[in-house]
Formats: C-alpha cells, sequence, structure tokens
C-alpha cells in the first residue's frame, strides 16, 4: 500500500509518501513540505498548495491519501487556513479518484508513539525510528505527513474490515425487512 500523507497548512503543508503493509517494514519514498509566501493572496496560496501537492501525486503515485482531520483550535485565522488546505488535497486526491481518509491527530500520535498525547518530538523520533532514517524530518510538518501515511497503513485493514461488516450487516437488514414484507 503506498500512502501520501498530507499535514495541511497554509505556510507549510508537510507531505510524506511511505509505502508497505502492517505488520511488515515500511518505507518512506519521500518527504517535504509545500511551502506559501505569507504576503501572497489567500488564492494563490491555495493554488500553489494545489501544484504542490499534484506534484506529489503525479511522482509518486499512491493509492491513498490520508489527511490530518481538521480540530477546532483556539485561533480560528489558523484553524480556517488548515480547512482550506485540507480540502485542497482532498480535492487534488477525489479529482484523480484516489480514496482520502481523514485521521485526527491523537488518532496518529496514538498509532506513531502509543500515546495520543504523544508530543511533536516523540512523534518526529518514532517516524526516524519506523522508517529506519537517519534523523527526523524537519520541519515538523514532514515528520506529521509521514506519521499520518504510517497510521493509515496500520489502521486501513481494520477499518476496510469494520466497513464491511456494517455494509454486510446493512445488506442482512434490508433483505431481512423485504422477506418480511413479502410473507
Amino acid at each position: 500500500m503506498r500512502v501520501l500523507g498530507v499535514d495541511p497548512g497554509l505556510t507549510r503543508c508537510g507531505v510524506g509518501v511511505v509505502e508497505g503493509i502492517a505488520g511488515r517494514p515500511l518505507t518512506m519514498l519521500g518527504v517535504g513540505v509545500v511551502r506559501t509566501p505569507v504576503d501572497a493572496e489567500l488564492g494563490q496560496r491555495l493554488v500553489a498548495v494545489e501544484q504542490g501537492i499534484e506534484q506529489w501525486l503525479d511522482e509518486h503515485r499512491p493509492e491513498f491519501v490520508a489527511v490530518e482531520r481538521v480540530f477546532s483550535q483556539h485561533n480560528v485565522r489558523t484553524v480556517m487556513g488548515t480547512a482550506q488546505a485540507s480540502a485542497v488535497a482532498m480535492l487534488c486526491a477525489a479529482r484523480r479518484g484516489i480514496p482520502v481518509a481523514l485521521h485526527t491527530p491523537s488518532e496518529v500520535k496514538a498509532a506513531v508513539t502509543g500515546s495520543g498525547r504523544a508530543d511533536k518530538a516523540q512523534v518526529g523520533a518514532m517516524v526516524t525510528r519506523l522508517l529506519r532514517l537517519d534523523a527526523p524530518p524537519k520541519p515538523a510538518d514532514a515528520a506529521d505527513a509521514l506519521a499520518l501515511a504510517i497510521c493509515h497503513i496500520w489502521r486501513a485493514p481494520a477499518q476496510n474490515r469494520l466497513q464491511q461488516a456494517v455494509a454486510l450487516h446493512a445488506a442482512t437488514a434490508r433483505t431481512t425487512a423485504r422477506k418480511g414484507r413479502t410473507a
């Protein structure tokens, strides 16, 4: 499974590609940051984020895109920029028919470190260890993007089984209801 992780942001949008399957060693295929000028107009910044993500999609051809789920922050301006960059990443993936998964920061931290309350340094250290890197990726947005990809690789099999079970249950309930009407 090849996953592009996206840690959305308007100034620095972390991107990282990880390949592997749950329970096996993972491989980092690329990591970086899409940057936009702080003084540029919002629309131009969003176009720059889109162009950067499109380049990563072209170069790495991921099967999935994992994006950090935006949650309420104290600074409304920051959360708006993060949400806008997140929407651009989802749009780029959807345009290509690539499934998108959203993971909360605490889900990612728990998957990678074992604690949903881990700090940036702990996440960076575990990403470095799990991907057998010489040093933590810099800036932290890049390490967070890799952590998102790792989280998705590890969680996707269980999430897929759960979705299949829910779908099977719904189909069985519909069949039972139809049989009840025809009896």
